[in-house]
């Protein structure tokens, strides 16, 4: 894998607990909790009414079905549109 190298500084327990994982597994890590905060941000932005559901989704870098889905763990009422409809129905083929 190329790419960047970065230098972080950890607490020493987590530092321990990641020292022996892969290069692979911290990349997997880290794009995994980047998702989800920007899932989060977003949907905190759309809750305060600050953006619609679908730039909270592009905001995200996911679909509006997507974000349902996240809304939905959250306890959130996400907005029901014909278009997602049509891909709820197209990922269930």
């Amino acid at each position: 894998m190329s790419g960047e190298t970065l230098t972080l500084s950890l607490p020493a327990p987590l530092a321990h607990e990641l020292g022996s994982a892969t290069q692979d597994f911290l990349a997997d890590l880290l794009a995994r909790g980047l998702r989800e905060v920007k899932v989060e941000r977003a949907l905190e932005r759309y809750t305060r009414g600050g953006m619609s559901f679908g730039a909270a989704a592009q905001q995200a870098g996911v679909s509006q079905t997507d974000l349902s889905r996240f809304a939905y763990a959250r306890g959130l009422e996400p907005p029901f549109s014909a278009q997602t409809l049509a891909e709820e129905l197209a990922e269930a083929a």
